[in-house]
């Protein structure tokens, strides 16, 4: 399974959730907010820790974090979005270091308050 774990109580977290979902037609992914029991269980489960503040991609046996984990996400959305699959040649280091600077200050690069509420079909993806 393919699993994408966010901040469910980040504005900026969920309109990334909704921006994947436009771009994932093939609904190749699921997702899960870390705080719910699936996500806390999925971060025992693959040693990460509880206070990770970044997105975490599960894909079958691996996990992803920051940098990694975007990226990975990127090559599997619809269009040019794939096109960010060769920046992961870019040392780690370097990558997370921007996703960090983003991650730091993803509360204030949302205007949205308040969540969108998904549509029966946009449920189905979320793991409860």
């Amino acid at each position: 399974m393919n699993i994408i774990l966010f901040d469910g109580e980040c504005h900026f977290c969920d309109a990334s959730v909704q921006f994947i979902m436009k771009r994932d037609r093939r609904k190749y992914f699921k997702f899960a907010s870390i705080q719910s029991d699936i996500g806390q269980r999925l971060l025992e489960e693959f040693n990460i820790p509880e206070t990770i503040d970044s997105v975490v991609f599960i894909e079958g046996k691996k996990s992803y974090v920051k940098s990694t984990a975007a990226l990975k996400i990127c090559s599997r959305l619809d269009g040019m979005w794939r096109l960010f699959s060769p920046f992961l040649i870019i040392p780690k280091k370097f990558r997370d270091a921007i996703y960090d600077i983003v991650a730091k200050n993803r509360h204030k690069l949302s205007k949205k308050n308040e969540c969108k509420i998904p549509t029966k079909d946009e449920l189905e993806r979320f793991l409860h």
